[in-house]
């Protein structure tokens, strides 16, 4: 792990020689990849120099055992050593998880897409529920969401949502959200009072830059048409809508909810490329050798990851077996208890991949 760790320092020393360099600073693609890399090391560095501090103070502390010293000294000096073994401790656990290969995608932001599935209008209306409940968590940790398509139904539901979360690190915590979520509850429209089982799918796509996937502009049909549903005067009467085709996937993407063409297709081509890109990131992940993949597992749109009891305020996340009788208050966007429980998960397998290796 030390010499990992050694290497890690020594290309950080050598990314600030490097930032330094007139031919770099001229150079805006060097200068962004060299800067992102010497941030993404940062953290580790400076653990590894604190733990580097720490051991060499330990070692001054217990040298001074063998001096003559009162036994007032000696308990001070005791003390002292335990202290500092439990901080190299610490740190040191921490570099372990700082050595843990980082997902790439983890600072971007978010394109993330709800959909009701099976259950009709309470799916909808439940899919409407997981959007607030993802707005109030990303509002608790300073992220921007933004509708870039929507198809609402007429009780307040949406068949489809496509929502842009921009802030730093928002990828990290919600790309665990992927797959269908599952409720369980009386349906507003039930007026029986039986409990009825419907789903919503999510799938949390990182925000790709141009750089990352290349899109060719024949490979895309651009289609418009007038914009539908509740939104003044330019319904249905201007082709402000957008649809686009990128053909060598047939991947499709609509976007309505601006006024300006322009604008819906700048929105509809983010989609396309985190949609594009994601499609590949698949296809790398299947052909990964399953033993190794994560418990956690980020990639199966069709897994089924969470129930919502409402009646018993109960919420389940099956793939780590986390139950918590919580609902109203994760319903209200506080999730950091599910989340940080995936994240634990994710670190472990992923430690223990690394030491199997």
């Amino acid at each position: 792990m030390f010499d990992r760790l050694q290497a890690v320092e020594d290309r950080y020393d050598r990314l600030n020689e490097l930032l330094s360099d007139p031919e770099v600073v001229s150079d805006t693609n060097k200068l962004r990849e060299y800067s992102k890399e010497q941030s993404d090391l940062q953290e580790t560095v400076e653990a590894y120099r604190e733990y580097k501090d720490l051991t060499e103070q330990l070692e001054g502390a217990k040298a001074m055992f063998d001096e003559k010293l009162d036994p007032e000294m000696r308990e001070m000096v005791k003390e002292e050593v335990s202290e500092l073994e439990a901080q190299v401790t610490a740190v040191e656990e921490r570099l372990h998880i700082l050595l843990i290969p980082k997902d790439p995608n983890d600072d971007k932001n978010v394109i993330m897409e709800i959909r009701g599935a099976a259950g009709g209008d309470e799916a909808a209306l439940f899919a409407g529920d997981l959007y607030r409940m993802y707005s109030r968590y990303a509002e608790s940790n300073g992220w921007k969401v933004s509708i870039m398509d929507s198809n609402p139904t007429g009780l307040g539901g949406f068949k489809e949502l496509v929502v842009m979360i921009t802030g730093k690190g928002a990828y990290s915590k919600l790309k665990y959200e992927n797959g269908a979520h599952r409720v369980q509850r009386v349906p507003e429209t039930e007026s029986g009072g039986r409990i009825h089982t419907s789903t919503a799918t999510v799938a949390c796509l990182p925000e790709v830059e141009e750089v990352e996937v290349e899109i060719h502009d024949n490979d895309i049909r651009v289609d418009t048409y007038a914009s539908s549903g509740a939104g003044g005067q330019s319904v249905n009467t201007t082709m402000s809508a957008v649809r686009l085709t990128h053909i060598p996937t047939n991947t499709v993407v609509t976007c309505q909810d601006e006024k300006s063409q322009i604008k819906n297709k700048a929105s509809a081509m983010k989609v396309l490329r985190a949609r594009v890109y994601d499609k590949f990131q698949q296809e790398a992940q299947a052909e990964y050798d399953a033993v190794r993949k994560s418990a956690v597992g980020t990639g199966d749109r069709s897994e089924r990851i969470r129930t919502y009891n409402f009646p018993q305020n109960r919420v389940t996340d099956h793939r780590i077996g986390l139950t918590i009788q919580k609902l109203d208050q994760i319903m209200q966007g506080k999730m950091d208890e599910i989340i940080e429980a995936l994240v634990v998960e994710e670190q472990s397998a992923r430690m223990e991949s690394l030491n199997n290796d």
